[in-house]
């Protein structure tokens, strides 16, 4: 018997190299599962079609939300951003997320910044 191994997410999150630079490393049907180290802030945004789940490995990561709300994670804690709803991610200190989002999801939906990165530029070794 052939033995298969799984994904191991410290490995993968020590091949990122650059902050707000997402990796996919799997997907399960239309949904990549990524992983990202963040710092400073992204930029405020929505994805009009999609949610977005942010699962918390290492650190702590507040989101801002419209109306000045947040939801601040800390290890082991998740929070699904809704379809539609403006956010924005603050990493005071280095912060390690594992990212499940719709294939279509655009990394910054349709505001573009310095910091967008594109799919083909996510894809890394996953093919």
């Amino acid at each position: 018997m052939t033995a298969l191994s799984g994904i191991d997410l410290a490995a993968e999150l020590s091949k990122v190299e650059a902050h707000w630079t997402p990796r996919v490393v799997g997907r399960v049907n239309d949904q990549y599962v990524k992983v990202a180290k963040l710092l400073g802030e992204l930029v405020w945004h929505a994805h009009e079609a999609e949610d977005e789940m942010f699962l918390v490995v290492s650190g702590r990561l507040r989101i801002q939300l419209p109306d000045d709300q947040e939801v601040v994670l800390t290890p082991g804690q998740f929070y699904v951003v809704p379809r539609g709803v403006q956010h924005n991610p603050v990493a005071e200190d280095e912060v390690e997320i594992v990212l499940i989002e719709t294939v279509t999801t655009a990394h910054t939906g349709d505001v573009v910044v310095e910091r967008t990165v594109p799919l083909d530029r996510q894809m890394g070794d996953f093919r």
